[in-house]
């Protein structure tokens, strides 16, 4: 049954990626490597959107015609993407085999489930950033990431035995471990723009409760300020950390602590009514928090100051 433009098409398996992206059958159940030289898509495929249960990893050369979530794929060589499964994706342009260079693995959870990578994959924030933060790598970095994809091509061609999966994926979380180490020199190598977007989590933090927000919207959300500088959440709370050594999350709990200070100090409220102009709905959140980072509750630290 064919699927309209409005529905989105659910992609469970590696083998019903193949049948979706009209590629060969993979040799592998679990994971797959596709060489996009050898994608074609028809202009009747433009506008159809599909979501996948799968973890894909990507190099592309160039602009290949599909929208990941609410922005492109489009973007010079050398630039590496990720995805987590239940990501959508919109095919936006018709493609010709030979359009684009490079490769996309994808891999089923259960590929990993009972392994080492399945207790550390959430590390791997970079499934979660949006298209425009890709990994731009050196010709080295991309040779280096060609070597990991050798070998799991190698060995998904081989007859599977008892050895099989554990060899993919210790290749598997090598590649990611590469990944990681390659964003962090794009953070070092973009250290004046991250200091940008410090200085603007910190201004923005500060008018957030300046021009009492709080009291309407609440404590304020990561993804507040993530949007005011155009970065995913996950791309800018891993920015901000390598930028100050701390999480973002602490750096807005430090501040309502240290207002809070001078609101118990500097007025009568009540413990209460301080608690809701700073955001929260319920004071013994506030009094926890307070007193994780103080030692005392707002009590205490009143009556003894």
């Amino acid at each position: 049954m064919k699927t309209s433009k409005q529905e989105i098409k659910k992609i469970g398996s590696v083998a019903e990626m193949h049948e979706h992206l009209n590629v060969a059958k993979p040799s592998h159940p679990l994971v797959s490597l596709i060489d996009t030289a050898q994608l074609e898509i028809p202009a009747s495929a433009i506008g159809t959107r599909s979501v996948s249960n799968l973890y894909m990893v990507a190099v592309k050369d160039r602009n290949c015609g599909v929208d990941y979530g609410r922005n492109s794929f489009d973007f010079n060589e050398g630039l590496m993407v990720f995805s987590a499964p239940g990501q959508v994706y919109t095919t936006r342009r018709s493609m010709e085999k030979g359009d684009i260079q490079g490769w996309m693995l994808y891999f089923h959870p259960d590929l990993i489930r009972n392994t080492h990578l399945s207790k550390s994959i959430e590390q791997y924030s970079f499934f979660n950033y949006d298209v425009y933060e890709a990994l731009h790598l050196s010709e080295a970095e991309e040779q280096m990431v060609n070597n990991c994809i050798a070998h799991i091509k190698n060995e998904c061609e081989q007859r599977i035995d008892n050895h099989s999966q554990r060899v993919i994926v210790s290749n598997l979380e090598l590649l990611l471990n590469y990944a990681l180490r390659y964003y962090e020199r794009q953070f070092n190598t973009r250290t004046n723009q991250s200091k940008d977007v410090v200085a603007v989590f910190e201004r923005e933090l500060k008018s957030y409760y300046e021009q009492q927000n709080a009291l309407e919207l609440g404590t304020p959300a990561i993804e507040r300020f993530a949007e005011k500088v155009h970065l995913s959440q996950h791309y800018f709370s891993d920015l901000i950390k390598k930028e100050t050594g701390r999480a973002p999350k602490d750096h807005i709990n430090d501040y309502v602590v240290e207002r809070a200070k001078n609101m118990l100090l500097g007025s009568e409220q009540s413990i209460s009514a301080i608690a809701y102009d700073l955001g929260f709905n319920y004071p013994h959140y506030f009094t926890r928090l307070f007193k994780s980072k103080t030692g005392q509750t707002p009590l205490e630290y009143r009556n003894q100051n």
